[in-house]
Order: structure tokens, then C-alpha cells, then sequence
């Protein structure tokens, strides 16, 4: 049996749930460890706090998505269906959940994380969400651009099988 077929299997969706957000904890983890190490104005006590911040932010930072398209939808329904008033709308929801997180964080953790600077540490932790965003997204770019043609087949000729897109 010199030349067994390697078995593909499918993920379920929980493991996909788990990859992704794994993945995305982890990428919150490194960003907030570089900022802290790196920057003055980002202060985590340990590794231990810097990742149940990251496990609070990412939590937050998906309920706060939830919501802005449960306004989205809220206001196609009441009628205001131009761009105008989505983009408002997502904007101001995304905007005051981030200082909703800000908030949850300093409750949660205390002096352990602390986001200085400008507008009373706004500034930091605008720059710092604004960088895991763009980081998550560099990661999903890159794990899409590696992606196999699509139409083509495993060992045993079955189409190849991914886990969902990040």
C-alpha cells in the first residue's frame, strides 16, 4: 500500500466558527501585544489580560455588527432605502459601539488595559481597532489568494473541499 489516497473531509460549520475565530483572536492578540510593546499610549498588564481583551473585543466587535445590520434592515423597512441613510446609520452604530467597547474594557479590566492619549485615549484605541480590522482583512486576502482552482479535484477526484472564508 505504497500509494494510499489521501482522505479530504468537509469542516463543519462549528469548526469553521471555531477556526475563524480562533484566527481572528489570535490576530487581535498580536496587534494588541505590538501595540503595547511598542507604542506608549497602549498599556496591558500581561499576556493573560492583553488576550481576554482580545477574546471582549472580538466578542463585541461581532455583537456590534449584529446590530448595524439589524439597524440596516430596521430602516429598509421604515422606507429609507437610500445609500445616504445606510452609510449614516453604519456609521454612527459602528462609531458609538466603539466607545461602547472602549468602555466594556476599562470596566472589565480596570488599570490592567489602558488606552491614553489624545480625546482621553479614544485616539489609541480608534488606531489600534482600525489596524486588527486591517490586519484580519490582510489575512483573509491572503488565505483567499491562496486558494486552489476552484475546479480542481482531490486525489480521488472529488472537488476539493475549504473551510469557509474568513
Amino acid at each position: 500500500m505504497a500509494e494510499e489516497k489521501q482522505k479530504f473531509t468537509a469542516y463543519g460549520s462549528r469548526q469553521q466558527l471555531f477556526i475563524k475565530y480562533t484566527l481572528v483572536v489570535l490576530i487581535d492578540l498580536v496587534v494588541l501585544g505590538l501595540f503595547n510593546q511598542y507604542w506608549d499610549y497602549v498599556f496591558i498588564e500581561t499576556f493573560t489580560i492583553a488576550l481576554l481583551t482580545a477574546i471582549l473585543l472580538q466578542f463585541l466587535m461581532q455583537v456590534a455588527i449584529k446590530i448595524e445590520h439589524y439597524v440596516a434592515d430596521l430602516l429598509e423597512r421604515k422606507g429609507f432605502t437610500s445609500k445616504a441613510h445606510r452609510v449614516i446609520s453604519a456609521w454612527a452604530v459602528l462609531f458609538i459601539s466603539k466607545l461602547v467597547i472602549l468602555e466594556a474594557i476599562n470596566l472589565s479590566f480596570g488599570d490592567s488595559v489602558k488606552f491614553s492619549g489624545p480625546v482621553h485615549g479614544v485616539v489609541s484605541f480608534l488606531t489600534v481597532v482600525i489596524v486588527i480590522i486591517i490586519a484580519e482583512q490582510l489575512i483573509a486576502w491572503i488565505y483567499r489568494s491562496l486558494a486552489d482552482d476552484p475546479d480542481s479535484k482531490n486525489f480521488d477526484g472529488n472537488p476539493k473541499m475549504y473551510p469557509e472564508e474568513i
